[in-house]
């Protein structure tokens, strides 16, 4: 006989209170899922108007064609009537603005006028190459100072000009045609190198002038120069000339820094110096094998009356042609009895 089951009955209280729960549940994620759908909304609403603002303002207020800088004719005044560009195009401003300025003769000073004179003479720039930023930098300031005596009443003159940069102009044309055609300047002949020279000049010599005007340099163009025109060349001669009539320069014979490739000598702006802390071989130009360096080498100078020899001891020996002295220490004991006296130079036994 199987066991009587026993039936549970659900209290109705509690019955009603779980149906109650889940009514309320239902209820807030009806009410969660409604918010979520309005604030969805909103934002698309939001997005829009503020995309129609922004096509209404664009097609109401701008035109494109407004930003274009139109192409003033060359010579002429800038035309400033229409709206500015939102960006700087230098391009399009700075070009139209210069060449009115030139065409004018804003920059162009009056020998005639009464007004106090005020000069720069721009450092001429080498005709080596292009300016770089130190250039610039020089252009910007002469240009401050003479454009604001300008505008306080001076007839001011700013002068343009570059400067042949001999030997450093001769070494970058002499590179060139080795590079281009594997001759040097010999192989040229004086006449036929000298117009290559000339032709470097006149390429970059155009280059730097256009930089110049491109940078706003308020330059007298109408007194451009260049060092070896002919009327600085004439200048140059007349002024050594009287200077050594005067008495203020002469010719001697001078040690120099000989330069074994031009077979001339250099200034000490154009000698590249090396620090050399050992012994030391060096490939010299016109030396078919390295040449040695940074040895301390001794050298004996015979003295006056056979009292016997005192010995000098360098790195440079070649320096020794041009000594005319020995400095001793007063109170080296060594060399006490050689004061006063003299040493015979081997070279030219001079005493």
């Amino acid at each position: 006989m199987e066991p009587e089951k026993k039936v549970e009955v659900e209290d109705p209280e509690k019955k009603k209170k779980k149906e109650e729960t889940a009514r309320e549940k239902e209820l807030k994620k009806m009410k969660a899922l409604e918010k979520a759908a309005k604030r969805q909304e909103q934002k698309s609403s939001n997005a829009s108007k503020k995309s129609e603002r922004k096509s209404v303002k664009r097609t109401d207020d701008e035109n494109p064609e407004d930003y274009i800088d139109p192409e003033t004719p060359s010579g002429q005044k800038k035309n400033m009537s229409l709206q500015m560009a939102k960006q700087y195009s230098p391009r399009a401003v700075e070009k139209s603005w210069y060449e009115w300025w030139e065409k004018t003769g804003f920059f162009v000073a009056d020998a005639n006028s009464s007004k106090p004179p005020f000069v720069i003479v721009l450092p001429p720039p080498n005709v080596t190459g292009a300016l770089h930023i130190g250039h610039a930098l020089t252009a910007a300031i002469e240009d401050t100072i003479i454009r604001w005596r300008r505008m306080s009443g001076y007839n001011a003159l700013w002068v343009p000009g570059m400067d042949h940069a001999g030997i450093a102009t001769q070494v970058v044309v002499e590179k060139k045609i080795m590079r281009e055609r594997h001759l040097t300047r010999h192989d040229f002949g004086r006449e036929k190198f000298i117009s290559e020279v000339w032709e470097w000049k006149n390429k970059y010599g155009g280059t730097i002038l256009q930089q110049l005007r491109r940078l706003g340099a308020s330059l007298d163009w109408s007194r451009e120069s260049f060092t070896m025109d002919e009327r600085r060349s004439k200048a140059v001669t007349e002024a050594f000339v009287r200077l050594y009539k005067q008495g203020l320069i002469y010719r001697d014979l001078r040690l120099v820094n000989w330069d074994s490739v031009l077979l001339t000598a250099i200034s000490d702006i154009e000698v590249d110096y090396i620090d050399i802390k050992e012994r030391t071989l060096l490939k010299v130009p016109g030396c078919n094998e390295p040449v040695e360096f940074g040895v301390l080498k001794k050298f004996a100078y015979p003295l006056e009356g056979n009292l016997g020899e005192i010995v000098v001891a360098t790195t440079r020996i070649e320096t020794i042609l041009g000594d005319t002295a020995i400095a001793i220490h007063p109170e080296d004991e060594r060399y006490r009895q050689f004061h006063g006296k003299f040493a015979i130079h081997p070279f030219n036994a001079l005493w």
